[in-house]
This record gives C-alpha cells, sequence and structure tokens, in this order.
C-alpha cells in the first residue's frame, strides 16, 4: 500500500476538518460581536460565551495546523523497515482478522477508508503506539484479551 497516498488522504482529512472549524470559528466570532448579543443584564452571558467559545475554536484550528505540517514533512521510509517506527504501515493479524494501523506524529484516532481497507491512524504515545514501537514481523503483542501478530511492516 502507498504511504504517500495515505499521507495524501490523513493532510486531506486534516484539511477538511481545518476548513470546517476555521469557518465555525468565524461564526462564533461574529456572533461574539454582534450587535443583538450586547449584554441586556448582569447576568446575560451570551456574547461571553461565543467569545470563549470562539477562542477554543481558534485553538483547535492552530493544532490542526501543526499536525497538518507534521504530516506534511513526516520522513516516510520507502523500503519496509525492520521495525515499526513513526511513518511505519503496520498489519497485525489475529486468527482471521487483520487490523491495518499507521503511526503518525499527531491527530491519532482518525480512521480512513483507503481503497476499502479501513485503515486507523495512531501514535506513537497510544496505547496500542506503544506496544507497536519497535516492533518486526513475527512479534506479538497482547492487545486487550487477544494476541495479535504483526503479519507485515510497510
Amino acid at each position: 500500500m502507498d504511504k504517500e497516498f495515505i499521507r495524501s488522504a490523513i493532510i486531506e482529512t486534516l484539511r477538511n476538518e481545518l476548513n470546517t472549524l476555521s469557518s465555525a470559528a468565524l461564526a462564533s466570532k461574529l456572533e461574539a460581536t454582534d450587535e443583538n448579543n450586547k449584554q441586556e443584564g448582569k447576568y446575560d452571558m451570551r456574547a461571553q460565551s461565543a467569545a470563549y467559545l470562539a477562542e477554543g475554536q481558534a485553538k483547535l484550528a492552530a493544532d490542526l495546523a501543526i499536525a497538518i505540517e507534521a504530516y506534511r514533512t513526516l520522513s516516510l521510509h520507502q523500503e519496509p523497515s525492520p521495525l515499526t517506527t513513526v511513518g511505519s504501515l503496520v498489519t497485525l493479524s489475529h486468527k482471521s482478522a487483520k487490523n491495518v494501523y499507521f503511526i503518525g506524529p499527531t491527530r491519532g484516532g482518525l480512521e480512513l477508508d483507503i481503497k476499502g481497507t479501513p485503515i486507523t491512524v495512531i501514535t506513537a504515545s497510544s496505547p496500542v503506539g506503544r506496544e507497536l514501537l519497535n516492533k518486526k514481523i513475527g512479534d506479538t503483542l497482547l492487545l486487550g484479551k487477544n494476541t495479535w501478530h504483526i503479519h507485515s511492516i510497510n
């Protein structure tokens, strides 16, 4: 599976999320500064709540921009590596089940469908990521109650 294609899909997903969040932050900012949201009493918090929301969304947008840059600059090894690292695409197998993980620098939890194959993005700091780092094909991991085998590393 082409890791460049996976990286592009991750970046596209993050950019879409950033665009949505940026629009929401702008709407919150406009609401916070709207003339109709002026305080009508000492307990009226509409404008202040909208301002807090806009601030939080702006911080999330900044985090997304950093994540996009982290993926854009991530070094992807073209040759299969003997050990799992950040940037590895790892297939785990348990009986007849297979799970595919991409170890990314940030934003774990993204779920992609690449040509019919579900891929979950994890980070090295996640529980599964910590278990996977520096492993080789054939190694086993105990995830939950099941023992998984590293089937492939790309």
